[in-house]
């Protein structure tokens, strides 16, 4: 005998001629595991249809009966997923008029004739069922969908906003250097304030492309022996002008070691760099953040809390989510996509470890808790760490190729203030003329551009003699794994990201070897 299902979403609404017959289908069912509950009238039917309802067994006379209509009513404006399964046992023979009109506004409808066997009727009910399944799986679906869309309207919104952010300061300095032509000494602090406004928007997309590469499993961890209490202390220090800005108190325990692990040093970084931002940003002026680190069954436990603005327990399982926001406290943070715990699970999952999130609510501070494996040895053999050796300054003649004139012109200008000489060009025929005339040591390439783009141009100037030896570097915002790819085996000798640091087109110049210098190189 199958165990009977009790489930409100699976239950039959019933309505015989009578009463026996009604409890005989009730008891036939019920042997069947499957539950049915006896309307009183159509008027029950109405109001239970508006209900969660597996399917409804009526018989033919129902059809007829007096306020029916309420209940084709009900059926008829039900939500674009659901299509409430019917069984109609009618009488044998008959040609009825009422079913025919049904047919035509009930799709999913089942007619049985009486006397009907009891194989027939419960094998009719199971099947009516099964429908009803598939169509609660699709509300699931379009719930979901939904809530993905809400989650990603208010993303987007959020965006915007924080790009905004540093959008204002940066057009209100563009007018007070035209407009005032401000002496050198009060231009300088423009330019520093312009500076700061571009590398927040900048580190704004690098969140962006990152979070996209990290969760569709577009990285790979350049994996090493590394002990896990230096990359806490050096994400503290990265940390810790945001702390001290805030006037936070920073309490530090990190137990005995040893503390080897197997992982990327710098997405480790940022695992725990992030989670102290986090907690320096929605934590009020003069609050206290603490960092506690102990080893516990064959893991290392990293655990960062606070005292700040807490999250609601709704929030405490979506909160790693993409596109999820906690609303209540997002004001209070300074800035920021609400991406980065998002990166923080993904980064630490790819480790063989987890990250997880408590709050005992509103206002009452939050903790995070990451673990990561241990490893079994007990001394590492590092490397130690060698100085930096100044590299000798080789004069380049670089050729910068971008359809956006404006991003060329600019960019030439800043090779040529840093002691290198420059040319521009601004399409594919124009850089192949220039590239003969000129011959530049490097080449600097845009790759999305009209007509010949960046890929073509790399593959025609490789072609040309004369230019034997000329590095390729492509520049372009187009930055994700594949993209790095394609671009290698377009014969690239390395990858930047627009917008490049100036300090990575500095040291590109400086080099001799221009592929030791790259930040991003492929190939």
């Amino acid at each position: 005998m199958t165990e009977q299902t009790t489930d409100a979403e699976f239950r039959v609404l019933l309505k015989m001629v009578t009463a026996r017959d009604a409890t005989m289908v009730v008891d036939v069912l019920g042997h069947a595991g499957i539950h049915a509950d006896i309307c009183e009238d159509t008027a029950d039917i109405a109001r239970r249809l508006g209900q969660d309802v597996g399917a409804l067994l009526i018989a033919e006379e129902v059809l007829g009966s007096s306020g029916f209509d309420r209940v084709a009513e009900v059926l008829r404006s039900q939500p674009s997923w659901s299509d409430v399964p019917m069984v109609v046992l009618a009488r044998a023979g008959a040609d009825s008029a009422a079913i025919g009109a049904l047919m035509h506004e009930v799709t999913s409808i089942s007619i049985l004739e009486r006397p009907l066997r009891v194989p027939s009727l419960v094998s009719s009910v199971r099947s009516a069922l099964t429908a009803r399944r598939k169509q609660y799986q699709l509300r699931a679906t379009l719930i979901g969908l939904q809530e993905a869309d809400r989650r990603k309207t208010e993303f987007l919104a959020t965006l915007a906003h924080e790009l905004r952010n540093p959008l204002a300061p940066l057009r209100t300095s563009l007018a007070l250097l035209s407009r005032s032509h401000p002496p050198a000494d009060k231009a300088a602090a423009i330019y520093e304030l312009m500076d700061r406004q571009v590398v927040h928007m900048v580190r704004l997309i690098d969140d962006l492309m990152e979070v996209s590469r990290i969760t569709r499993g577009k990285i790979e961890l350049q994996l090493e022996t590394i002990e896990l209490d230096k990359i806490v202390r050096d994400a503290i220090e990265l940390s810790r002008p945001l702390l001290d800005a805030s006037g936070h108190q920073l309490d530090i325990t990190i137990g005995p070691g040893p503390w080897a692990i197997r992982g990327d040093f710098v997405r480790l970084n940022q695992v725990f760099a992030n989670l102290l931002n986090n907690a320096a940003k929605y934590t009020p002026s003069g609050g206290r953040v603490a960092i506690d680190m102990r080893r516990e069954a064959g893991m290392a436990v990293v655990k960062i809390s606070d005292n700040g603005t807490g999250i609601a327990a709704p929030m405490l399982n979506a909160i790693f989510d993409m596109f999820v926001q906690v609303s209540d406290t997002a004001r209070t943070a300074q800035g920021g996509l609400g991406i980065g715990l998002t990166l923080v699970k993904s980064l630490a999952e790819l480790h063989g470890g987890n990250v997880t999130a408590a709050s005992e609510g509103l206002g009452r501070g939050s903790s995070f808790v990451v673990q990561l494996p241990l490893l079994a040895q007990t001394g590492l053999h590092m490397p130690p760490p060698s100085g930096a050796t100044p590299t000798r300054r080789l004069p380049h003649r670089v050729l910068i190729v971008d359809d956006n004139q404006e991003a060329a012109d600019t960019l030439v200008q800043l090779i040529d203030c840093l002691g290198a000489d420059a040319r521009s060009a601004y399409d594919g025929e124009q850089a192949l003329r220039t590239a003969i005339e000129y011959r530049p040591t490097v080449a600097l390439l845009d790759i999305g551009m009209p007509g010949m783009d960046g890929y073509e141009l790399a593959a025609k100037l490789r072609a040309i003699p004369v230019l034997k030896g000329l590095k390729m570097v492509a520049l372009t915002g187009w930055g994700q794994s594949d993209d790095r790819q394609k671009i290698a085996k377009a014969g690239f000798d390395g990858h930047l990201v627009k917008p490049a640091g100036i300090d990575q087109i500095e040291e590109l110049l400086a080099s001799s070897r221009l592929d030791s210098v790259l930040l991003d190189p492929v190939g």
